[in-house]
Parts: structure tokens; sequence; C-alpha cells
């Protein structure tokens, strides 16, 4: 499996990192919070390793916190000192998969290392069709059709139509289409978003008796029926 571990101790650092490597693993290691979030954002991984208490005003759950709101589903294993009951639950209630308090057992970490990824890989069904209604597309053929109509989309209309529809019944922000659609970091300051949805309203909205596709004024759009 590959491993990020987001540790500022080197001395853990180095000796978890060891160990897995040595077990068979790889593993990509980061001392701030910056940085680690940096490499989980943009790089595959199959498990990550958090600590808590990170330098550089990035900690730990806010990593964690911002890669769930981006809808990054790596499993994730907090390593803190802080035992407290009730950081335990925050650092869960906040996205994380497990909890692991320092000083720590290196073969048990690697034991609930390797069952979260077994978890996740058996959750992780692949799917080929999303629907909404009427409306389908077929992710493997890049089929479109609505009330059985065949409908023709540009790539990035695919595209686009795919992020809604995989966030049915939630608000999109112009930031989430920006990242997950144009693959931008900043805002570029154009219409290329709205140039897009009304494309995409002209062709699955239009001919049809009722629409798909919501603005929510302020927030940004939302697919639902």
């Amino acid at each position: 499996m590959r491993v990020l571990l987001v540790e500022d101790d080197q001395t853990v650092s180095n000796f978890i990192a060891k160990g897995l490597t040595e077990a068979g693993h790889l593993v990509e290691q980061a001392e701030d919070g910056k940085n680690g979030l940096s490499l989980a954002q943009h790089e595959k991984f199959d498990v990550i390793i958090l600590d808590r208490m990170l330098p550089g005003g990035v900690e730990g759950i806010h990593i964690l916190e911002t890669l769930r709101k981006q809808n990054n589903s790596t499993p994730v294993l907090l390593l803190s000192a802080l035992a407290d009951i009730n950081e335990k639950v925050a650092g869960l209630k906040a996205g994380g998969d497990d909890y692991v308090t320092k000083p720590f057992s290196f073969s048990e970490l690697q034991a609930r290392l390797e069952a979260l990824v077994r978890r996740n890989r058996n959750e992780a069904q692949p799917q080929t069709r999303l629907n909404i209604g009427d409306l389908e597309i077929d992710l493997l053929s890049r089929n479109v059709r609505r009330a059985g109509q065949k409908i023709e989309l540009q790539p990035r209309e695919f595209r686009l139509l795919e992020f809604l529809m995989r966030h049915a019944g939630q608000v999109v922000t112009r930031t989430m289409l920006l990242e997950g659609v144009w693959d931008y970091h900043f805002d570029p300051q154009t219409n290329v978003i709205d140039v897009h949805i009304s494309r995409l309203r002209q062709k699955i909205d239009k001919p049809f008796q009722h629409a798909l596709v919501h603005t929510i004024r302020n927030a940004g759009y939302m697919l639902q029926e």
C-alpha cells in the first residue's frame, strides 16, 4: 500500500516509515501540515497517517476537514499524544477513520492501517452508471439519456454533468466546480462556469418538462428532481 505520513516529529516519522518500508509498503513523508495537505490533494494514497498537532499553522484536523469537504475519501488514521476521549471523538467526527495515541505499538499501527485499506477497497464498488430521475449517464460508453432520448455532450459538459450527478441533492459551489471539473485551484475570473452551465441546461433541461439543474442564489448549483 502507498502511505502518506504527516508527522512533524522526525524520530517518530522515520521509525514508522522504516517499519512500513520493511513490510513492503511505499511511504511518503511530510513534516508539516501545509506540505501534507498538498500531497494528499494532488497525489493518490491508499491510507494517510495524520498527526493531530502540526507546525506551520495547518493542523491535522484542518487537513482532515479540508479533504472531506473535497470528497477525498482516503482512509485517515489520526496519530496523537492527545489521549482524552473528547479529542478522539472530535477527530473521528471530523472524518477520521481510526485514532491511535502515542506511545503506540508499531505492530498494532500496521494492523490498523492494513485493516483500513482492506475495508476501503471492499467498499469501493465500481460505479458505471449515474441516475437522477429520468436522466442517466453511462460512465463507460459516455452516453447520456433523458427520458430515453440520447443527448450529445462535449467532453467538458459531460464532466460537469458527472460532477453534478455525483453530488446530486447537494449545493455545489463555484470553487468545487473549478477544482473538480477544470482542475483549477484558483479563480480564473472568467464566466467559464456560467457558459457551461447554460449549455448544459439547453441540452438536458430545456427540451423537457421540468428542470434538473437549479441555481442556488449566492451559493452555487444543485442537481435535483
